[in-house]
């Protein structure tokens, strides 16, 4: 009897500049997210990821791509273009919080108070977020995603390679661990 092949999915397109990161950026393990901010399973992560960002501090980044699966989650890429138009004003992770935060909250309305709740200016990411200003950046993370074996979300990958483990904090820390050498 033989045993079918196991192929482990990789990171096909590499973290770079362009890239939201939370976490040193020297950490020596690198967690890639692709993630859809109206996906139920991402809002379940998010606390997780970021408890292990504290008790892994230094060991560990965290770099977010968007991953809106729009068939299921009609917010989702909306949601997305707002983190964008955030992350253009140096505000990404306080809206990706938020967004995470307030799942419930992602029609055009709520997204809009959102955006005001965080200082920034409703109208201008209303109208960039309406004129899909920030598509590319979104669909680029897609697509890299696609090629990298996303099939769902959230989709992990520890340094480069598929975390097909949980995403409860003890499955997040032992990955981190594991990957760090300790």
């Amino acid at each position: 009897m033989t045993t079918p092949l196991q192929v482990t999915a990789r990171l096909r397109t590499p973290v770079s500049d362009s890239d939201h990161i939370r976490g040193a950026v020297d950490a020596p393990v690198t967690i890639v997210e692709y993630g859809d901010f109206q996906c139920q399973y991402c809002g379940a992560a998010y606390p997780n990821l970021r408890e292990m960002l504290r008790q892994r501090e230094g060991t560990v980044r965290l770099v977010y791509r968007y991953f809106p699966i729009a068939n299921v989650h009609p917010y989702a890429e909306s949601a997305a273009e707002a983190a964008e138009a955030a992350g253009v004003r140096g505000r990404f992770w306080e809206m990706h919080d938020w967004l995470y935060e307030h799942q419930d909250q992602l029609d055009p309305v709520h997204l809009s108070l959102g955006v005001e709740q965080l200082g920034l200016p409703p109208d201008e990411i209303g109208a960039e977020v309406e004129r899909q200003a920030h598509s590319d950046r979104v669909r680029r993370d897609f697509v890299g995603g696609i090629r990298s074996g996303v099939n769902g979300t959230p989709t992990l990958f520890v340094n480069d390679v598929r975390h097909d483990g949980g995403h409860a904090l003890p499955d997040l820390l032992a990955a981190v661990d594991a990957a760090a050498g300790t």
